[in-house]
């Protein structure tokens, strides 16, 4: 049979080269569109636990009065973070996505819900990305996206403390808009946007017109690789204004840096936060925050993190907030950031401003925080 089959398949051959028979071709194997579409695609995200004990009795009215509230005296689940991204490549013409889905008791802090219903959950970012051939390359995103101003953010892992500064509580969090990046220089780049509002409720609007939408800008420079022990730097400034309640507008100035020192290992930084008619509830302030940053990186594996920041309230209360906040974290495990952390929290201006038995009425001037924080990366 073998010699047969050998025969017939030469005897074929012939036949199709002199053109008297044809020989059916297989197609190829089309890839699917949905394979096709999610090749690029990445999956990502982290779980973040923690454990806080405050010194004494009477906790509530935790500083810095966000994502701690409900935490005091426990173990708690944080919030745990799945990203789906296909990130803009090298092409003119690329374009991708981002979403970034958020689930668990920080969700509700972020306030991104369109319902106003608190659920546990939240869309973090969700928007479109495209770039466009002009110049160096313009790129945009639309939809929900994270707001361009803020030395720290959401996302605790990348923050060098565990608990967040006064001047991340004062700033806005997320926007739905469009922002529109381009890069002026190798060192320079620039971003520009337009919002609904100041965020965070995603597809909210203005009340007072159609017409009134939030606007922002923002520059950061990074000092070139030639600039000796500083290269590699950053300074960074943002603005944003725009609805912030029915009578007025907000305006959120800051301005950052993060440098790197002569000495291997330590870097420093420092952000200024300036809040025209910040909106609290019925009450609107004007708002100044001051704070300083250092990093050791001792080990491979281990760092020391200190935080010095001073908040400067003018309101019909009157506050100054002075906060120190110490961090040691130790990478035991493989994708697990693992932090010990010490916070005190100060009221320079004579009033009561933490503690109490319950929320709005403080009984303390000084507060303690003692926390532990593992998040694991995936």
């Amino acid at each position: 049979m073998g010699m047969k089959e050998t025969r017939v398949q030469k005897l074929t051959l012939a036949l199709a080269a002199a053109g008297l028979i044809s020989v059916p071709v297989m197609a190829e194997e089309q890839p699917s569109p949905i394979l096709t579409a999610l090749s690029s695609t990445t999956i990502s995200g982290y779980v973040n636990v923690s454990a806080i004990w405050n010194p004494g009795t009477g906790n509530a009215n935790p500083p810095p009065y966000s994502f701690n509230a409900g935490k005091q005296d426990g173990f708690n689940l944080d919030v745990a973070k799945l990203t789906i991204e296909r990130p803009l490549d090298e092409a003119q013409w690329s374009a991708g996505y981002k979403a970034d889905l958020i689930f668990g008791p920080d969700a509700n802090f972020l306030a991104t819900q369109s319902s106003g219903i608190a659920a546990d959950f939240g869309i973090k970012q969700a928007y479109v990305a495209l770039r466009a051939p002009v110049g160096n390359g313009l790129d945009f995103k639309m939809g929900v996206w994270d707001t361009i101003i803020g030395y720290e953010s959401f996302d605790a892992g990348s923050n060098p403390n565990y608990t967040r500064s006064y001047g991340y509580t004062v700033e806005p969090t997320t926007h739905t808009g469009v922002l529109m990046t381009y890069q002026l220089l190798d060192s320079l780049g620039f971003s520009a946007g337009i919002a609904d509002t100041m965020g965070p409720v995603i597809n909210a609007r203005s009340t007072r017109a159609e017409s009134s939408k939030t606007y922002m800008s923002s520059l950061a420079f990074t000092v070139p690789e030639d600039a000796g022990f500083l290269a590699g730097s950053t300074v960074y400034a943002g603005f944003i204004e725009g609805f912030g309640s029915a009578t007025e507008d907000q305006a959120n100035f800051y301005l950052g840096a993060t440098m790197n020192t002569p000495v291997t290992g330590v870097k420093v930084g420092a952000a200024f936060d300036f809040v025209d008619d910040l909106v609290a509830g019925p009450v609107q302030a004007d708002v100044r925050v001051y704070a300083g940053y250092i990093s050791f990186q001792a080990t491979e594996k281990m760092s020391i993190h200190g935080r010095a920041e001073y908040a400067d309230v003018d309101d019909v209360f009157g506050s100054d907030i002075f906060a120190l906040t110490g961090t040691l974290q130790y990478d035991l495990w493989r994708n697990v950031l693992s932090r010990l952390e010490i916070r005190w929290d100060h009221d320079a201006s004579g009033n009561e401003s933490f503690g109490g038995e319950t929320v709005g009425a403080p009984d303390r001037k000084n507060f303690w925080t003692l926390a532990a924080n593992l998040i694991y990366k995936f």
